[in-house]
Formats: structure tokens, C-alpha cells, sequence
């Protein structure tokens, strides 16, 4: 990864205060000849200047499981990502040039950078927006054509900003825009932001698009009633059709999605028919980028498509074995632990996560224990906000709603009795009395939704599917039903 180029001198650093010099522009392929020996050699001189010379606090490893690098506008694009980079930026600057709305879609499965591309994007938007001409350039960069004096008029009264549906991850990226420079954290904005907002956007981005709300049942009160004054400031009414995205059209010129619908959870989320209207959209206006490799998991077959066939109603692939990828069944959930903590101590960045198969008890009674298995006494995340890196985190068990957007070293996945194995019917079925997720199984009253269990099956299968792709070194499974224990072991035991 290149990061700010930065004066290194500490006497220069203690006169004035540093200055970046280098942009996005130049960060592109980071996978340069001999990479691994430069890597070696940089941790060795790392550690060196951090133990003898004090001039870094924290360890290399914590710095590289810190939100601050793997939400950093800086790092560098792979070559799906840039010459997605490329292709938007040629169709927005096009757009701005000839004042045309329009709407762009990246489509990606877990782990191919949809977030990177987000934050990459809005960064290098920022960059040539206050580009001083007589600033150095790598003019052998992809994307040095795009800082001209033209362009940055054309960005430099623009209202722009990126919307993270989930609250967690929304909170990280505004830390990291909050000490980035030419980034700052009120261009992270919540759905209910933008539609509330009394001034248009010019341009949007939204991570996690698919995780936009439709009319539905929300967390509180008065987001039920928040939502239903934006419809009608915005539509005339409170028609039950509108959804979040169609506020964010509404609001913005320009919208760029990042999209994945095989990660919706929720019944609440956008429904798949919008989902699929806005893919044919974006291919009909050739608006569609699409990011195929795989950023997360360190395995040379196809990880995620593997564990997404394992967990669907078709007949299941034939067992795989993923080398370099840490991929382990227990039978065991202490063994499983343990295990998880040892990773932490090593790597750190190691978790427990599960789906939402016991109720939450200790979020109103401290002393009560949620997880009772094996043996083991366990406890739900604490909290909901940055959970991954709070203190402690490491022995409690994390929701879909702590880790969705996020990566792990190594992740210790639990799947519960909210789904099962039928041996008689060679599927796994969905187990309502076992699932906990009060807004993952409520039906819509305001369509004149019911949601069936086959309905509801989808939504968890997806769940798993995310919790079964965070950890980038490895995941470990432990199974509580039986009969698919002994199902998903053959497929689950790299």
C-alpha cells in the first residue's frame, strides 16, 4: 500500500506541520515485482524505527487491522477496481460537462472492494477538485489525464457526499474522513440525511446500497414518523412505494451504487425486483462495472461462490479444498474459541460471530449470559457501534449487524438452529422459533406483506453467507443442528 507521502525528518515535523504530497492519482497496482521481499525488508525497517528511533507508536499489525488502513482512501486498486475508477470518472465528468443525471451501479460479491472503490472514488473527486496545477503528478498514472483545470471547475461547487446505510460501518468511515486530509466527516451521511436535506446533492455515492430501506416498519418511532414526512416533502404524499433510493435519486444529480443483493438481510431491505430493475437500468445506459477479484480471501479458488452454493437450494458442489485459506469444522464450541483467541493473540483481529439464533439478554441485563452451548456461557456484542475494535470485543460473539461491510483476520462462525438440516428432503429449512431478529422476521403491514418462512429462509441464508466470508487468513465453523452439522461438515473442513 502507498500511503501520504509525508517529510520523514522528525526536527522538519516538530518546525511545521507536514504536508501530503502525493494524491490518489498515482495508486493503482500495488502487486509490483519482488513485492514480498520489499514487504520483508520494510516490517524489519518498521520495527526498527519504531523500537529505537519512538517514532511510531503502534505496531505494524496494529496498524494494519486498524479501520485507519482498510478504510483508507489511499490504498491501492487492483485492476477491476481502477479500470472501474476510470470508466465512471470518463461517464461523470461527460455527464457534468453536458448537466445529465444519471445513475451508475458496482456490482460485486463480498470481498472484491465495493467499499475501497467508494471511498477511493469520493477521495480522488476531492483531490481534483482542489488540484493546484503546479503540484507535482504522476503523469504515468491511469487517472493523471483527469486532474485538468477544467475538470476541477466542473467539481468544485458540487455537492457531494457518501451514504453507509449501516450504522457501525458509518461511524468508522466518518473517523477515518475525520483525519484524512481533503476529506471530512460530514460527507458521511445517514439515508434519512440526504432525504431530509433542504438542498439537492450533485453526486452521491452509497455503499451497501442494497442495505437501503423500503417502506417498512423502522427502529423507532420516530423514524416511522421521519420517514413518512420525507415521502411527503419530497413525493406529496406518503406513498408506501418509495424507498430510500428513490430519495436519493430524487436528492441527487449523479448516483453511484454499490451493490450486492446476495447481502441483503432483512425483510426491510430493498426488495430484489428493485435491485434487479436498477442492474438492467445500468447495463441499458452502460453505466454496470462489475468487480470479480477477490480482495479478502486469501484462497486461490472461488471462496465465496463455494460457501454460497454450499448454503443454496441447488445440489451442492463437490467438497473443495482451499489452499492457503485456513478453512476448519468443529464439533466443539470451547475448542472453537479457544482457538478464535489464540488467532487474536497472534494476528489479532479475530472473532466470534453468529446469526441471531438466541435472543439478545444481556443488552438489559449485564449479568446474563445469551449463549449457552457446550458448556460455554457467551454474550452478544455489547455494543453496536465500532464492536470489532472495542476492548474485549475478542470474547464476546458478534450480529450480522457488527460485521456486515467489515474484514477479520479470522473469523469463528456459529450457525444456530434458525435454519436446519431435512435429511428427506436433502434442503435446509428455515426454524422461526429459533430466530431472534424481531426486525429480520416482521412482516410489512405497510405493502400488506407476510413473509414466509421460504421468504425469511433467503434473508439468513444471506446472513450466513456474509458471516462465513469476513475472515481473510481463515474461518472456523461450528454447527448446532445435527443434521446439518453433518451435512456442511464434508464442505466446510478445508
Amino acid at each position: 500500500m502507498l500511503g501520504p507521502r509525508i517529510v520523514p525528518y522528525p526536527n522538519v515535523l516538530r518546525r511545521r506541520p507536514a504536508k501530503v504530497l502525493n494524491l490518489n492519482a498515482g495508486i493503482t497496482d500495488a502487486d509490483y515485482y519482488d513485492r514480498g521481499t520489499y514487504k520483508k525488508t520494510f516490517a524489519e525497517v518498521f520495527e526498527r524505527l519504531r523500537s529505537q528511533e519512538h517514532l511510531f507508536q503502534r505496531t505494524l499489525p496494529e496498524i494494519i487491522n486498524s479501520d485507519l488502513f482498510k478504510l483508507s482512501p489511499f490504498k491501492a486498486l487492483n485492476h477491476d477496481q481502477a479500470l472501474a475508477v476510470e470508466d465512471i470518472l470518463e461517464g461523470l465528468f461527460e455527464d457534468l460537462e453536458n448537466n445529465r443525471p444519471n445513475t451508475v451501479v458496482v456490482q460485486g460479491l463480498p470481498g472484491t472492494g465495493k467499499t475501497v472503490v467508494a471511498i477511493y472514488l469520493l477521495k480522488l473527486l476531492m483531490d481534483i477538485a482542489g488540484h493546484d496545477s503546479e503540484d507535482p503528478l504522476d503523469r504515468e498514472s491511469i487517472f493523471s489525464d483527469f486532474f485538468t483545470a477544467g475538470h476541477a471547475e466542473l467539481l468544485t461547487s458540487l455537492r457531494v457526499g457518501i451514504v453507509v446505510p449501516q450504522q457501525s460501518l458509518r461511524d468508522s468511515i466518518s473517523r477515518v474522513f475525520s483525519r484524512t486530509p481533503g476529506l471530512r466527516k460530514n460527507l458521511v451521511l445517514t439515508p434519512f440525511d440526504v432525504g431530509a436535506s433542504k438542498e439537492p446533492f450533485d453526486l452521491l455515492i452509497v455503499d451497501e446500497a442494497h442495505r437501503l430501506n423500503q417502506r417498512a416498519n423502522q427502529a423507532s418511532g420516530p423514524l416511522n414518523k421521519k420517514f413518512a414526512e420525507i415521502n411527503e416533502k419530497l413525493f406529496g404524499w406518503d406513498d408506501p412505494q418509495r424507498t430510500q433510493l428513490d430519495w436519493i435519486r430524487h436528492q441527487s444529480k449523479t448516483t453511484i451504487l454499490m451493490l450486492d443483493a446476495g447481502q441483503t438481510v432483512r425483510p426491510a431491505d430493498l426488495p430484489a425486483e428493485t435491485t434487479a430493475s436498477l442492474l438492467e437500468e445500468a447495463l441499458a445506459n452502460g453505466r454496470l462495472y462489475r468487480l470479480s477479484s477477490q480482495m479478502r480471501i486469501s484462497a486461490e479458488q472461488d471462496y465465496v461462490g463455494y460457501i454460497r452454493a454450499v448454503l443454496s437450494d441447488c445440489p451442492p458442489p463437490a467438497p473443495e479444498r482451499f489452499d492457503g485459506y485456513d478453512l476448519r469444522f468443529f464439533s466443539d464450541l470451547g475448542e472453537m474459541k479457544r482457538e478464535i483467541l489464540r488467532r487474536e493473540k497472534e494476528n489479532g483481529l479475530s472473532r466470534l460471530i453468529a446469526g441471531y439464533a438466541w435472543p439478545w439478554r444481556s443488552k438489559t441485563d449485564k449479568e446474563a449470559f445469551d449463549i449457552e452451548i457446550d458448556g460455554e456461557c457467551l454474550r452478544w456484542n455489547s455494543t453496536q457501534r465500532d464492536w470489532i475494535n472495542r476492548i474485549g470485543s475478542e470474547q464476546e460473539v458478534g450480529s450480522i449487524h457488527t460485521v456486515q461491510g467489515y474484514d477479520l483476520n479470522y473469523a469463528g462462525v456459529i450457525i444456530g438452529e434458525d435454519i436446519r438440516y431435512n435429511p428427506e428432503s436433502g434442503r435446509i429449512v428455515f426454524n422461526r422459533s429459533k430466530y431472534f431478529d424481531v426486525k429480520g422476521r416482521e412482516n410489512n403491514t405497510k405493502l400488506g406483506i407476510t413473509y414466509t418462512d421460504d421468504d425469511i429462509l433467503e434473508y439468513v441464508r444471506n446472513i450466513y453467507c456474509v458471516l462465513l466470508t469476513r475472515g481473510t487468513l481463515g474461518t472456523y465453523v461450528y454447527v448446532c443442528d445435527p443434521a446439518l452439522r453433518e451435512h456442511l461438515e464434508a464442505y466446510l473442513n478445508g
